[in-house]
């Protein structure tokens, strides 16, 4: 029992003095050390910082999902992955017809139905007394858009029935487009102008804290959709939709085959006949972002896996010139009993602490760059554990490979000849 046990002992006493042996030997080449270790922590920090943006973005569009809720679903002229160019669209595209508000209303109709109402949206700049927005986005709704997108009004009201039949010229900026314009003053009964169209505030809107929204994309406010499709120009192809609810038991599947139903009656379709407009699931917008951001990650997982390379060729050339270097000494320590895979084990632990460290260095500087990107596009996200383990090991695990030559080399000197060695 106890052979073993001084056997193990043994080992760890010979770990132990390879690793300091090692560490000693990088730092006293602090330079070279320092620029192999580079490319590890690139690789690494790449890969890092892109999945916590990847996973910060998945979390809020998981939320926003939420907030809609899971049965939520869309009527849309046609599903595309990327908008489609209005002024250039494929006959199958143009074939189709526009939604128009007798499809939304159509639809509320329905026993399946709890909520159905035709929404547009635009980009456009929102002004006042001088003073500008950027872009953001003027989405043409009703009373019940906190249906879809919560959210809560902080001062003000919604429409009335009457101003969205009317299309009257009434609109519900948001908190921070009321700041940026009014400051202190009281924004309730004032007139903006959306592009060169004057409104009237009768409400702030305050967006759902965990709604997902890209740069650029943000609310800017909300008007009737009758006054967006008399007063402005919409992209009926990429940006006129009906959200749909379902009412409470009813499937997601049976509220889409009532909805095709009465979308094919409505539009004379003949049982031969395709759809003539799409839908569209939460959980095929979250397949979309999930394709998306898989191509995405691949392709920093390529570039991260090149640096990673480079780094490992460079621990390669390192490590065969710290042999070089460092012949007599393996002569020295083999003359006073080294083994040959003690010589082997710490020029191993020497090239698996230079990439060590650069995949610790890599971890730290990639979740931090990962924090900074997700602060900037407003989007909170955290690096799996599991990730930040894996990034590290792999780096570890490229050392140990591209170590293994120059160790094989080192144990294989004869040590004779590495003490003539000048």
């Amino acid at each position: 029992m106890m052979r073993p046990l001084r056997s193990w002992f043994r080992v760890g006493d010979q770990f132990r003095e390879n690793l300091a042996s090692a560490m000693s030997s990088l730092a006293s080449a602090k330079g070279r050390s320092g620029l192999t270790v580079l490319g590890v922590v690139l690789g690494v920090s790449t890969v890092m910082a892109m999945a916590t943006i990847v996973s910060g973005i998945r979390d809020q569009i998981v939320s926003t999902i939420e907030i809609a809720g899971p049965t939520t679903f869309y009527v849309v002229k046609v599903w595309s992955q990327t908008p489609l160019n209005p002024q250039d669209l494929p006959a199958w595209v143009r074939i189709r017809p526009d939604l128009v508000p007798d499809d939304a209303e159509r639809i509320a109709k329905l026993p399946e139905i709890r909520y159905a109402s035709i929404w547009g949206q635009i980009q456009n700049r929102t002004e006042y007394a001088g003073v500008r927005t950027n872009l953001g986005v003027i989405m043409g709704a009703d009373a019940g858009f906190t249906e879809i997108q919560g959210g809560e009004l902080t001062d003000g009201r919604w429409f009335t029935h009457a101003e969205e039949i009317s299309g009257a010229p009434v609109i519900v900026i948001a908190v921070d487009v009321a700041k940026k314009l009014f400051g202190a003053m009281q924004p309730i009964d004032k007139w903006v102008r959306v592009g060169a169209r004057p409104l009237r505030v009768i409400g702030i809107y305050q967006e759902a804290a965990n709604i997902f929204n890209p740069p650029g994309q943000q609310v800017h406010g909300i008007i009737p959709y009758r006054t967006m499709d008399h007063q402005f120009v919409i992209d009926k192809t990429n940006a006129l939709f009906v959200p749909v609810k379902p009412r409470a038991g009813v499937s997601v599947a049976a509220a889409e085959e009532a909805v095709t139903i009465a979308m094919r009656e409505s539009r004379r379709l003949r049982p031969a006949d395709h759809n003539s407009f799409d839908m569209i699931t939460q959980d095929q917008i979250l397949d979309t972002f999930n394709k998306i951001t898989g191509v995405f990650f691949l392709v920093m997982i390529v570039l991260s896996s090149v640096a990673l390379l480079v780094g490992g060729i460079g621990v390669m050339a390192v490590m065969m010139i710290s042999v070089t270097d460092r012949t007599r000494e393996i002569g020295v320590r083999k003359a006073v009993g080294a083994t040959r895979r003690d010589i082997l084990q710490q020029f191993l632990i020497e090239a698996a602490a230079l990439t060590g460290t650069g995949g610790v260095i890599g971890v730290i500087f990639g979740l931090l760059l990962g924090r900074l990107a997700s602060v900037a596009m407003g989007v909170h996200g955290t690096t799996p554990i599991d990730l930040t383990l894996l990034a590290v090991a792999v780096s570890i695990g490229i050392g140990v490979v591209f170590g293994v030559l120059p160790a094989r080399r080192a144990a294989a000197l004869d040590p004779i000849e590495s003490l003539r060695y000048e």
